[in-house]
C-alpha cells in the first residue's frame, strides 16, 4: 500500500491550500480516511476523518476552515483548507484505516489507522 501527498507549500494567513492524497495497493473505497499533521516539537495530532459513505469528522480548530472530500473513483482523498493560520504549520500526513469508530476522539486517533503516507510541508507564514 501507498499513500502519497501533494499540494502543500508556503501560503499567507487567510489564504487557502488543497492537499491531495493518492492511494494504491488498496481497495480505496473499502476504507476510511484521514489527515493527520504534525508541527516541530509537538504530538501528531488529528486533522479530519471521511468514512467510506462520506461522512465527516474535524478537530474543533479546523471546523469550519478545512473540508474533507474524497473521490473513490480517483483513489484520491482532499483537504481543502481555508482561512489558514500561522498554527496550522506542519507536516501533513494522509492515512487509511479498516475500523470502525464510534466518536470523534476514536476518528481522530491514529491507531485506528493501518497506512500512512510520507507527508507533505505545509507553512502559513507572512
Amino acid at each position: 500500500v501507498v499513500l502519497v501527498e501533494s499540494g502543500g507549500g508556503l501560503v499567507q494567513p487567510g489564504g487557502s491550500l488543497r492537499l491531495s492524497c493518492t492511494a494504491s495497493g488498496l481497495t480505496f473505497d473499502d476504507y476510511a480516511m484521514a489527515w493527520f499533521r504534525q508541527a516541530p516539537g509537538k504530538e501528531r495530532e488529528g486533522v479530519s476523518r471521511i468514512s467510506r459513505g462520506g461522512g465527516g469528522y474535524y478537530t474543533a480548530s479546523v471546523e469550519g476552515r478545512f473540508t474533507i472530500s474524497r473521490d473513490n473513483a480517483k483513489n484520491t482523498l482532499y483537504l481543502q483548507m481555508n482561512s489558514l493560520k500561522p498554527a496550522d504549520t506542519a507536516m501533513y500526513f494522509c492515512a487509511a484505516g479498516s475500523r470502525r469508530v464510534l466518536s470523534t476522539r476514536e476518528a481522530l486517533d491514529g491507531r485506528m489507522y493501518n497506512y500512512w503516507g510520507q507527508g507533505t510541508q505545509v507553512t502559513v507564514s507572512s
